[in-house]
């Protein structure tokens, strides 16, 4: 049985701060922005695997589209992909590369307009502020 674990961002840290760093997940052009407990002392520049952790305002299930970050530079603030874990706390989205989303406890937070989330749905994350990176 896979578990949340099982699914890490591959990418590079491309400079770090004493909370913050830059990750490029791999086969993009994205930069994100990310906090870090304790501060970053692995590799910079170097592949390595990691996971990038949001938490969802929002949940909306969508009919179509393509799998994306917004912004591309900065922090995620929208994310939209397939569904490839899913749990009753948290979902793996493939959007670029792989994001673990804490799911909002509202009832209201998650939108099911286009059916259940399943694994292989596609959703669209409204995320909160405060994406997080840990090395795996």
């Amino acid at each position: 049985m896979p578990t949340v674990t099982d699914f890490p961002a591959r990418g590079k840290v491309t400079s770090s701060g004493d909370s913050l760093i830059h990750f490029n997940p791999a086969n993009t052009t994205y930069d994100l922005h990310l906090a870090v407990a304790g501060g970053y002392a692995g590799p910079t520049g170097k592949p390595m695997n990691a996971f990038v952790r949001v938490t969802a305002r929002k949940v909306y299930t969508v009919p179509s589209g393509g799998n994306f970050i917004a912004p591309i530079f900065g922090p995620p603030k929208t994310i939209q992909g397939r569904v490839k874990y899913l749990d009753d706390k948290c979902m793996v989205v493939h959007a670029g590369t792989p994001i673990i989303v804490d799911l909002p406890t509202a009832e209201l937070a998650i939108d099911l307009d286009n059916g259940q989330i399943t694994v292989g749905t596609m959703v669209n994350v409204v995320a909160l502020p405060g994406a997080r990176f840990s090395p795996a």
